[in-house]
C-alpha cells in the first residue's frame, strides 16, 4: 500500500508541476500581450500627446497605511497637468464607493478642484470598481469613445488593451509611478491583473457590474 501511496503522490505532484508550469507560461503570454500590442498609445511625454476632449482618470485609494497615497498624488497632477495644457477639457473621474466611507471619485474630484479644475468640467463614475467597468462605462454610459486614460503606465496598458478590445480610440497618460520599493506589491499583483483581464475578455467576456442610463457630457 505505501508503495502504491508513493506513486500516486509522485504522479500527483509531477502534474501539479505541470500545471503550474502550464499556468506561469500562459500568464508570461498574457503579460506580453497586453504590454506589446498597447505601447505605441502610451505616452510619457505631455507635449507628444494627442488631445482629446475627455480624460478618463482610474480612481486609486487616497490613502496608504494612514499616510498618502502617492499613486493617488501622481494621477491628480498628471490629469491637472493635461487639463491646464490644453490636452483634454473635461475630466471623468472613475472609482470604487461601494462603502459609505470609501469614495475614490468623491476623493479624487476634491484634490482635482483644490488645484485649480473645475467642477463643471469634472463628471463622477462611482461604479469604476474594476479598470474593465470604468473602460466599459466611459464608452456605453457616458458616451466617450475616444479619450485619454490618467494613471500609472502598468495600469495604463490594461486599460488600453481593454479599450482595444472594445475598439475605442483611446490613449494613455503615464503619471509618475513611486519609488520601486513601494510599487513592488503592486507590479506583482498587475502581472496578474492582466491575465485577469485576457480571460475577462476573450474567455469568460465578463460584463461590468453596472451600467444604467447614459449621461451626457
Amino acid at each position: 500500500m505505501s508503495f502504491l501511496k508513493r506513486i500516486f503522490k509522485s504522479k500527483l505532484v509531477k502534474w501539479l508541476s505541470a500545471i503550474v508550469v502550464f499556468l506561469a507560461i500562459c500568464a508570461g503570454i498574457c503579460n506580453h500581450w497586453v504590454v506589446s500590442s498597447t505601447q505605441s498609445q502610451l505616452y510619457g511625454d505631455i507635449n507628444s500627446l494627442p488631445f482629446r476632449k475627455v480624460g478618463l482618470l482610474l480612481g486609486t485609494n487616497k490613502s496608504w497605511h494612514g499616510g498618502e497615497n502617492p499613486y493617488f498624488k501622481y494621477r491628480i497632477t498628471a490629469a491637472v497637468d493635461l487639463f491646464k495644457a490644453g490636452k483634454i477639457k473635461h475630466i471623468i473621474v472613475s472609482g470604487d464607493n461601494h462603502l459609505s466611507y470609501y469614495d475614490e471619485a468623491k476623493d479624487m474630484k476634491d484634490s482635482l478642484i483644490k488645484q485649480g479644475i473645475p467642477d463643471s468640467c469634472i463628471t463622477l463614475d462611482y461604479a469604476g470598481f474594476r479598470t474593465l467597468d470604468s473602460m466599459v462605462r466611459c464608452l456605453e454610459v457616458f458616451g466617450q469613445d475616444s479619450v485619454t486614460v490618467i494613471s500609472q503606465a502598468f495600469h495604463n496598458e490594461r486599460a488600453i488593451f481593454i479599450a482595444n478590445y472594445y475598439k475605442m480610440h483611446a490613449v494613455a497618460f503615464n503619471a509618475l509611478d513611486p519609488s520601486p520599493a513601494f510599487s513592488f506589491q503592486t507590479n506583482v499583483r498587475e502581472y496578474f491583473a492582466k491575465s485577469k483581464a485576457v480571460l475577462d475578455l476573450y474567455v469568460l467576456h465578463t460584463a461590468p457590474h453596472f451600467l444604467g442610463q447614459k449621461v451626457k457630457i
